[in-house]
């Protein structure tokens, strides 16, 4: 099952897609909730790059490793993925003027129900939104 969600950006596609693509700024936006972040990334965006981001409760009790392999990469308009498990991921990036539709669709996984993994995408595609807009 796919599972699709997105935001405006209200940013030129130049700062939207650099903001995705940095690690330092990915630290910055990259959490579900306020008690959530990611101390540490890596980018190397180029089909067949990695990526990485540590994602962990801020009081260290839980954390994990989110990473996948880019399989397309089409400048300042597009980004496929594969995880680790081999689910996929499209990440597109649609200019309106002044703004920017980031849209993201995902195969669910089988451990959290379907809304559990559309709300926690969400609330980091929202961060994104807030963090590039200087609203973070």
């Amino acid at each position: 099952m796919k599972i699709t969600i997105e935001t405006t950006v209200n940013a030129p596609i130049e700062r939207v897609w650099a903001a995705w693509n940095d690690p330092r700024a990915i630290e910055q936006w990259n959490a579900a909730s306020p008690d959530w972040h990611t101390p540490r990334a890596s980018v190397d965006l180029r089909e067949g790059g990695t990526f990485r981001s540590r994602m962990q409760a801020k009081n260290g009790s839980m954390g994990f490793d989110f990473e996948g392999t880019y399989t397309r990469i089409e400048p300042q308009r597009l980004i496929e993925y594969a995880m680790g498990d081999s689910r996929t991921v499209r990440v597109e990036f649609i200019p309106d003027g002044d703004a920017v539709t980031v849209r993201e669709t995902f195969d669910a996984e089988g451990t959290h129900s379907v809304e559990q993994q559309r709300q926690g995408w969400q609330a980091i595609l929202d961060n994104f939104a807030r963090h590039v807009e200087g609203r973070a």
